[in-house]
């Protein structure tokens, strides 16, 4: 059983019942703890070859964005509440325009950011290609990328009309697209270990 800070007992919800508040009683132990229509999903520290990808497109978007002083990008773990029955969520990676960025000290981002980045595990493969698949593109999330590296590609999915259409899947030398970052030029295998 579940402690909270007071030392007294705390039982958790049942699945479809998870809260933001039964979130903040959650340990602090690494794991990744996010809520998407009341289930309760966790995961464990990523690999190795995930984290060589995520900062791979870190630094990749951040430089573009920075330099075209478009916004922010964010990395996990930061929160983003999506909806009051999704909250929090927390994509690898992030980017919020200028002009939706929060205060400096906000705690979270709340809403849908315009561009979503999971980079995909053995043990996330439901989770990022059906359940935040799914939650993504019903919360307006406008693009949604979901990288593989064990299969080395890029699947750019862009909203129209409420659902999501696949842009294009990358790979090797191909140059990755977006239409929320028009412009950037990132080669596909260069994300890769």
């Amino acid at each position: 059983m579940l402690q909270t800070t007071q030392e007294t007992a705390w039982t958790p919800p049942a699945q479809g019942q998870w809260t933001y508040a039964d979130y903040q009683k959650l340990p602090d132990d690494g794991k990744r703890y996010e809520i998407i229509k009341g289930i309760l999903f966790v995961t464990n520290a990523p690999n190795m070859d995930h984290q060589y990808t995520v900062t791979e497109i870190v630094a990749e978007l951040r430089n573009f964005v920075k330099v075209q002083k478009l916004g922010r990008v964010f990395v996990a773990p930061c929160e983003v509440h999506l909806s009051a029955e999704s909250k929090p969520v927390q994509p690898d990676i992030f980017f919020i325009p200028q002009a939706r960025l929060p205060q400096r000290r906000a705690p979270f981002f709340a809403g849908a950011p315009d561009l979503i980045v999971e980079v995909i595990s053995p043990g996330s493969i439901r989770l990022d290609r059906v359940v935040k698949f799914t939650e993504y593109e019903q919360t307006g999330v406008a693009e949604y990328w979901i990288v593989d590296p064990l299969a080395q590609i890029v699947e750019v999915y862009v909203l129209s009309r409420g659902e999501y259409g696949l842009l294009g899947t990358f790979k090797d030398e191909d140059m990755v697209q977006s239409q929320v970052l028009a412009g950037i030029e990132i080669v596909a295998n260069l994300l890769f270990a």
